[in-house]
């Protein structure tokens, strides 16, 4: 007996088939014009798409841009009231995969009674303090990496000052950090520091020279961005796309 293929197996040729179900539109892949829509169907766009019965396929979704699901370990530069802090919170809470938040500042003020406070004078005590948490962060940081888990670190890294350098960093985190330097005109972070409290806040001379020997970050090759007009949303998009860039490169 001839047969013929049917919808949910071999039948009986002549038999009569149930019409095929009517099926959403497809998305125009962006560039391409879409065909004319029949009436009706442009609500079922804003519907979730389900699987092609016939095929099984599923529409992708758009690709996410900047760094995407990377695992990456950042270091973000910069002087006082760049903003490093705020935007490395902002980075780290708005990407699409597992991103830690690690600050400096924060882990060094995990001392309480005996802190030494660098704005008193930098001395043994308070070097020793900050290579001790400097270590804790890089310990945490290649903690989080080994379970999948990325990481940004903010810290105010000077070019010509080895003892709280990029190079004692780069040994306690790992080769493969990525620094990127923010910096901001100098108007700009004094007007941040005047909004800050407590010990965070510096003196204008302070800020002022702190911002001065940032500058030699200049011509270095590390990425540099200047956030003077840049929101906090706008300042991490621009570090995602400069990371995205960085990670591009062949010698990543």
């Amino acid at each position: 007996m001839q047969q013929g293929v049917g919808g949910g197996g071999w039948e009986p040729s002549g038999s009569q088939h149930p019409a095929a179900p009517p099926q959403p539109p497809v998305r125009p892949v962006e560039g391409w014009s879409a065909p004319p829509m029949p009436s009706g169907h442009a609500a079922s766009l804003a519907a979730p798409v389900q699987p092609d019965g016939f095929t099984g396929h599923v529409p992708l979704p758009p690709a996410v841009p900047g760094t995407g699901g990377a695992t990456l370990a950042v270091l973000l530069i910069g002087p006082a009231g760049a903003g490093k802090t705020t935007v490395a919170r902002h980075w780290a809470g708005t990407r699409p995969v597992p991103t830690a938040h690690i600050s400096l500042d924060d882990v060094r003020e995990w001392v309480c009674s005996g802190f030494a406070d660098p704005q008193a004078g930098w001395n043994d005590h308070s070097e020793a303090q900050y290579r001790l948490a400097r270590r804790t962060c890089g310990f945490a940081a290649r903690n989080f990496l080994a379970n999948g888990i990325s990481c940004i670190l903010d810290d105010a890294v000077f070019p010509d000052r080895p003892v709280v350098g990029l190079g004692g960093w780069k040994r306690h985190v790992g080769p493969a950090l990525l620094p990127v330097v923010l910096l901001p005109g100098l108007e700009i972070v004094l007007e941040r520091n005047a909004a800050r409290s407590g010990n965070r806040r510096l003196s204008d001379e302070e800020v002022a020279r702190i911002h001065g020997r940032m500058a030699g970050w200049y011509g270095s090759g590390l990425p540099i961005i200047d956030n003077s007009h840049l929101d906090v949303e706008g300042t991490a998009r621009a570090l995602d796309e400069t990371l995205a860039r960085v990670i591009s490169q062949p010698s990543y």
